[in-house]
């Protein structure tokens, strides 16, 4: 038996807990809120980690390191040998022909990468190429264009 395989045994349950519904039913009165003070009151939404004027646990911990995602390009990825199979020679290869086959979802930049075999001449339009990717393509006879915006 394992933690993933655990299940409630047959017929038990857990009751909901129902406050502010007499004191017989166990939570009227203060309806689990405590005696007084800002907590106990309606239409209270503390902000999030704040405990009490203590420094809260975000702040105490050291914080390391940064993210780029802020300023990062997205790009929608395409290898060189997926042109292969699906283009004939001399055709052009853009972002849109490439939506239309299914190779690529979404309005993000195309960047081209160079996996895979090429050998025929294409002319390749997207936002960025690696160098391998032009090199084979230039190899096969082929040109790139590279996109703006």
């Amino acid at each position: 038996m394992r933690l993933d395989e655990l299940k409630p045994a047959p017929g038990s349950h857990h009751r909901r807990k129902i406050v502010g519904r007499g004191i017989g039913s166990g939570h009227g009165a203060q309806s689990t809120r405590g005696m007084k003070g800002q907590r106990s009151r309606s239409g209270f939404s503390g902000m999030t980690g704040f405990e009490g004027g203590q420094i809260p646990l975000i702040r105490r911990i050291p914080k390391r390191g940064f993210r780029t995602t802020r300023w990062r390009t997205d790009y929608s990825i395409v290898n060189v040998g997926d042109f292969e199979a699906r283009f004939e020679a001399k055709a052009s290869v853009n972002p849109k022909a490439l939506q239309d086959l299914g190779m690529v979802k979404g309005s993000r930049k195309l960047k081209v990468l160079g996996d895979g075999e090429l050998s025929k001449a294409l002319t390749v339009q997207a936002h960025a190429f690696t160098a391998s990717a032009k090199e084979k393509i230039e190899k096969a006879g082929g040109k790139i264009e590279v996109l703006k915006a």
